[in-house]
């Protein structure tokens, strides 16, 4: 069977260390406990390392670190994709001001990822919203679903 190709938002990445929040940074750990052991194949872009570094420090320096751990592979952002993106914000999906959640998700269609990992509900997670990105992917002719669902979304395989 081959590994899913799961494109990891910055939200994902945070929730790591989300000492506030401790539920979601459990379930996150677990989630990148089999990323570690490489049972995914995990995606990133620059949106979310941009993202990153404008974290103050020491968080920056210890999401850099988690994510050279990961080793993503890193999706390039195009005018494709800024042009996907930019048909979720006329619709309404994300607002204007939140282009960068268009574009992760616009990032990972194009790469034909399995799943957007995030904790992101307000732009990115919802049945309703799931059903409005693929409609639009549809449109646009990008045919493959990708599903936008949080880390413990990906289900954990405690046998592996």
């Amino acid at each position: 069977m081959r590994k899913l190709k799961l494109y990891i938002e910055t939200s994902a990445w945070n929730f790591y260390f989300a000492d506030d929040a401790p539920e979601k940074k459990e379930i996150t750990k677990e989630f990148f406990e089999q990323v570690f052991k490489g049972m995914y194949d995990v995606y990133t872009s620059r949106i979310a390392l941009d993202e990153i570094e404008r974290c103050p420090e020491p968080k920056r320096k210890d999401l850099f670190k988690l994510i050279e751990k990961c080793k993503p592979t890193r999706l390039d952002v195009g005018k494709e994709a800024e042009g996907l993106a930019t048909k979720y914000m006329a619709k309404g999906l994300v607002p204007e001001r939140k282009e960068e959640d268009a574009l992760h998700i616009a990032v990972a269609t194009i790469a034909e990822m399995d799943a957007v990992i995030t904790w992101n509900y307000r732009h990115m997670i919802g049945l309703r919203k799931s059903e409005l990105f693929h409609s639009t992917n549809l449109e646009e002719g990008y045919t493959k679903r990708i599903e936008i669902i949080t880390p413990i979304g990906v289900g954990f395989d405690e046998d592996k």
